[in-house]
């Protein structure tokens, strides 16, 4: 049961828009009626005498609505001392079912949310999102990752950092490091004007404006890992390998160490965070706010990453396919349902192998493919974009 939120108005649009919060209160359409009922007498004071509205948002039949009114007012009528009016909504969103309650009694009022879990392999209707693929550079040399600026972008690879401006080569940093490991990864972070380059075994630093400037360090400090913008970890990365180590750090300080990992991702459960890691084995495995893990995920590639766009009542996570690194690849929305993951929409195919696949903004991501055709290093932007 989501808490009581005070105000007749706050509006069904933005309760829904918080749903990946509410918890499985109930077992089914009946259980939920019931609990909204208690919830009723509860805040009625007493027995009371309802003016009920009821409404169908959701793709149940309205039969469905129609059971949903006499679970309620039966279990209601156990006599009358105060009147209310309420208004139910019957709605969905990718994990659950939905009844919305708002309640006024005077000049109080209170609304609650009670949900209960689809059936395993239940399709989603009206929920979906469509991955928009845009390119914003391509060359010879590896990308490692790349940030997109307003009028400008900064290019991460292998041998150096460079500033374009509409696509012109304004200025390049050499990046004086070691011999790099073989599927050599990299991550760039601007925090301003302020840049931060992320290598095996390497840290630079540096500026965007008034020009670029870097310099480079030995370094074994944890990478950081966003996710959207909700949840941070930071990880040790292997400087011989292509992956992080399994030495993680928490936002609350808290250390712990897991099977080593390729990426992560995150989502927001009613108890608080769910990691999801995509381990060497080839299952992603789920942690829950304790890092304990929960559950694992058989279908996924080695490279995910957390958004925060809202479709489907969650925030979604990409994720590359299973199989060979040297065939062209896929990219698929996928939202998480009672810790299982649920397609929102179809691929998006690319022409060779992705390379590397990182946050771009909260509600975008940036992909690297090695193109199979051309041979160059493509780098898109990916955008999601919820359909109805």
């Amino acid at each position: 049961m989501m808490p009581a939120v005070n105000g007749w108005h706050a509006g069904l649009a933005a309760l829904l828009f918080l749903t990946p919060r509410v918890s499985l209160a109930a077992e089914d359409l009946p259980g939920a009626a019931k609990e909204l009922a208690r919830k009723t007498v509860t805040f009625a004071g007493g027995r009371v005498a309802v003016g009920a509205t009821y409404r169908n948002n959701s793709s149940l039949p309205d039969s469905d609505l129609a059971q949903v009114r006499r679970e309620f007012e039966a279990a209601l009528a156990t006599g009358v001392t105060a009147a209310i009016d309420v208004r139910i909504t019957l709605s969905e969103n990718a994990a659950q079912y939905l009844l919305v309650e708002e309640a006024r009694k005077g000049e109080d009022t209170q609304v609650w949310i009670v949900g209960w879990p689809r059936s395993i392999g239940e399709p989603v209707s009206g929920l979906g999102v469509t991955i928009d693929k845009k390119l914003v550079w391509e060359q010879s040399e590896p990308i490692l990752d790349v940030a997109v600026l307003d009028g400008s972008m900064v290019v991460l690879s292998p041998s150096k950092v460079a500033l374009y401006t509409q696509r012109q080569l304004q200025q390049a940093a050499p990046i004086a490091g070691r011999a790099w490991p073989r599927d050599l990864r990299g991550r760039l972070r601007l925090n301003g004007a302020r840049l931060q380059a992320l290598l095996p075994g390497v840290e630079c630093g540096g500026t965007v404006q008034p020009q670029l400037s870097l310099d480079c360090r030995p370094s074994e400090e944890p990478w950081v890992l966003e996710s959207g913008s909700r949840a941070i970890l930071l990880a040790n990365y292997s400087r011989d390998r292509n992956y992080f180590d399994g030495r993680v750090i928490l936002q609350n300080g808290s250390r712990k160490t897991v099977a080593p990992f390729y990426s992560a991702a995150a989502v927001e459960e009613p108890a608080g965070t769910l990691w999801l890691l995509a381990a060497l084995d080839g299952r992603t495995q789920a942690f829950d706010a304790a890092f304990e893990a929960v559950a694992a995920i058989p279908s996924w590639g080695s490279d995910i990453v957390g958004t925060s766009g809202r479709c489907g009542g969650g925030s979604p996570v990409l994720a590359t396919r299973p199989g060979d690194t040297t065939e062209p690849d896929a990219i698929q929305a996928f939202s998480i349902v009672n810790r299982a993951a649920v397609a929102l929409g179809a691929p998006v195919s690319f022409n060779g192998p992705i390379t590397a696949l990182w946050p771009s903004t909260p509600s975008s991501a940036l992909a690297v493919v090695h193109d199979l055709t051309t041979g160059k290093y493509a780098a898109y932007v990916l955008t999601l974009v919820c359909t109805p």
